[in-house]
């Protein structure tokens, strides 16, 4: 044994030919998978050592013992990292790189062997040696632009050296997880190998290196010198790149074109002064506060991912679903099940209505087809999994059931009434209502401890989120199984308590609250949507009301404002009637019937296109009671402190347990600016006391609305936040 660590052992082995070589193998103990944290990487400083010092090796091989190769850094130590400065972390990095440079150094060839994922500072480690080899089904990619950073390790560096600039531009920038037939094409590696045939082909590769067949020396002066590229093909590649990145990433996710910045600047370089250009790049996006909630947002993922899992594991088997109500909800739910694997009875009571669930289901998957994501061989078997019925006939056999009938709490009573004298003792019912409470839906069943909500947001196919809603009944176990069938079908569940809207919509309706104050006083609806997109919301509130539906809108609006009457049964002074009511009265239902704040044409691909429309502009005008000029910092305040407020208040009534899963829940749920890492992270940055302070003015002046709870005020006044400085809730 060279080597032995607590995630890095170091063997001495005898390859083909009977030369020695070493192994060096990553194999985080009491880790499921291999992460490389400030120890793993100071293990393989010491171990490089070790293998530099062992006389009469002839080549080295890194490989994994875990299914993945290295899933990357380790993310939860960045803010505790970042926060320590910009000159730390250029040291720290130059550290990496003297580390990385010795293994790229050793005086004999190195393979690495790529078992399962290789990302981020994994898939730099890979870049070091001079030939890799890969199992046919791992993945390989540099997604640090995702959390707002670049890779800092060498992968701006070493990659657009070996597969050149366009092709490493593309994973870089795009944060891409590439599968090895991709991986190969371009370069990236060396062999696509099964699974069990990696460990021979690595030590192949070291045997034809040293009997001189494969020039790794060469392999090295590549990576090591500048790119071989002229001063107008270096304009070309850069230029033309910056300009589609720009236009893809927006003006908030400033990391891609950094990345692309960093290889032009290096192009000409050698290998250290590329490193210094790239360490210096990473130490400043890593203090800024888009990558703060990056990175931030990612550790809450994780949060969410552990507490799913833990469900999961408690489950029973639900191997067979059926959803109530066809059309296109559920279609879509119907859809979402069969493509993921799990078989689904779609059930409604009229043939037409189970016709549309089909087109809904067949339309999604040809459009897997289209994209070649799907053979039309795998459609063909996917679309078996759903079978279309008009009766209960095989109900007694299903293990959870989802309604999806109308939103209306008797229609949805009589049908939950009906199927639970059809199934079996044990099966789940689950309502995907998006308002209606659960423990109100429950009072008439039998077994109200098998029933809870999963709400799924429309389009169900695109939409990650599934809210799991737990009514005073509900059982750990049905909870248990809802949360392992949304897994199942690819979604994020979180879990939430009863009341009113829930969580996602009980804090969307303030936000619309907002809305229609400020176009009450004269605020132009089109003016607020581009602000709030500029903010970074992928639609103003105008334009995502259209989307969602007027009718929809002013049902859910109502459900709140039963729930909430003190702050959300505010309507305007015209006779209480909203910019929404107005709009729902005038038949103008959004994108359902091409009219509401926006009027609707299809736009070449046969999508909704906004326009301008003179009947919305004039209906919204007459309402206006007063003719005020609002400046873009008070329209973002007004719309986003009743939203911040209504997820404190949420969290504060235990409707979702933790910051963690209520900031995620908004970012999936409506599309909150991922960039700002949710509406706790939001008041976080902005501080506490100057969001109490600013809420409290606008309180004064529009009511409870605005106003901030005991409890906030309390942990304002004693300097308190949602997330600790380490980014944890």
């Amino acid at each position: 044994m060279i080597y032995q660590g607590n995630a890095i052992t170091v063997a001495s082995e005898t390859n083909n030919g009977g030369e020695p070589i070493a192994t060096l193998t990553f194999d985080l103990k009491d880790e499921s998978v291999n992460k490389l944290s400030s120890a793993v990487v100071a293990e393989l400083g010491e171990a490089v050592k070790a293998i530099a010092a062992t006389q009469g090796l002839s080549g080295l091989v890194i490989t994994s013992a875990k299914d993945a190769f290295i899933v990357g850094a380790d993310i939860t130590e960045f803010h505790g990292l970042f926060e320590k400065g910009e000159d730390y972390l250029v040291e720290m990095n130059q550290q990496v790189h003297a580390i990385f440079n010795a293994i790229e150094d050793l005086p004999f060839p190195t393979v690495t062997a790529i078992n399962g994922l290789a990302l981020g500072g994994g898939c730099e480690v890979t870049l070091t040696t001079d030939f890799r080899v890969m199992a046919d089904t791992a993945k390989i990619g540099l997604p640090e632009t995702k959390l707002g950073i670049l890779p800092g390790w060498g992968g701006c560096v070493r990659l657009p050296r070996l597969i050149g600039a366009d092709n490493a531009i593309e994973w870089i920038a795009g944060g891409t997880e590439n599968r090895a037939d991709a991986a190969l094409k371009v370069g990236a590696v060396d062999a696509v190998v099964p699974g069990e045939r990696l460990e021979a082909a690595a030590r192949d590769i070291l045997a034809r290196a040293n009997a001189g067949e494969l020039d790794y020396r060469a392999r090295r002066d590549e990576k090591t010198s500048p790119l071989k590229l002229d001063a107008i093909e270096q304009m070309m590649v850069f230029e033309t790149a910056k300009g589609y990145v720009a236009g893809k990433a927006g003006p908030h996710y400033p990391a891609p074109i950094e990345a692309i910045k960093v290889i032009q600047k290096g192009a000409g370089e050698g290998r250290e002064r590329c490193q210094a250009i790239e360490a210096k790049a990473f130490a400043k996006l890593a203090l800024t506060d888009v990558c703060y909630n990056l990175v931030g947002l990612f550790i809450n993922d994780q949060v969410v991912k552990k507490k799913g899992s833990h469900y999961a594991k408690q489950a029973q088997a639900v191997n067979q679903t059926a959803v109530l109500g066809a059309g296109i909800m559920g279609g879509g739910i119907a859809y979402q099940s069969a493509s993921k694997g799990t078989p689904i009875l779609m059930k409604d009571i009229k043939d037409d209505a189970i016709e549309l669930g089909l087109k809904e289901a067949r339309k999604l998957f040809a459009k897997q087809v289209e994209r070649n994501k799907l053979t039309t061989e795998t459609m063909a078997e996917k679309l078996t999994n759903i079978r279309p019925t008009l009766s209960y006939g095989d109900f007694g056999h299903v293990d959870l059931v989802v309604e999806a009938v109308v939103e209306n709490p008797k229609v949805k009573d009589a049908v939950l009434t009906e199927v639970e004298g059809q199934v079996g003792e044990d099966t789940i019912l689950a309502s995907n209502t998006s308002t209606i409470s659960i423990t109100r839906l429950a009072e008439n069943l039998k077994r109200p401890e098998n029933f809870c909500g999963m709400h799924f947001f429309n389009p169900v196919h695109r939409m990650p989120l599934v809210e799991v809603i737990r009514g005073e009944k509900t059982s750990d176990a049905a909870v248990a199984a809802t949360v392992s069938y949304a897994r199942a079908m690819g979604k994020t569940p979180i879990v939430v308590n009863d009341c009113p809207g829930f969580l996602v919509n009980r804090v969307l309706f303030p936000y619309f609250g907002g809305f229609s104050l400020l176009v009450e006083q004269g605020a132009d609806f089109r003016r607020v949507d581009k602000i709030m997109e500029k903010f970074g919301w992928p639609m103003g509130p105008a334009y995502l009301l259209d989307v969602v539906g007027m009718d929809t809108a002013v049902h859910a609006n109502e459900v709140m404002a039963e729930g909430f009457p003190d702050r959300m049964a505010q309507g305007a002074k015209n006779g209480g009637k909203t910019a929404i009511q107005a709009m729902y009265e005038a038949e103008r239902l959004g994108q359902k019937n091409a009219k509401g704040f926006y009027a609707y044409e299809e736009d070449k691909k046969g999508k909704p296109k906004k326009v301008e429309d003179e009947v919305a502009l004039s209906l919204v005008k007459e309402l206006a009671t007063a003719s005020q000029d609002f400046s873009d910092e008070e329209i973002i305040a007004r719309m986003m402190v009743p939203l911040c407020l209504e997820t404190v208040r949420c969290l504060e009534d235990n409707i979702v347990a933790t910051p963690a899963e209520a900031d995620m829940a908004l970012i999936y749920g409506i599309g909150f600016p991922p960039f700002r890492g949710g509406a706790l992270r939001y008041i976080d940055a902005m501080g506490l006391e100057a969001f109490v302070a600013q809420a409290e003015r606008l309180a004064e002046e529009l009511g409870p609305l605005y106003a901030p709870t005991d409890k906030l005020r309390a942990m304002a006044k004693a300097g308190e936040r949602f997330y600790s400085d380490a980014g944890k809730a």
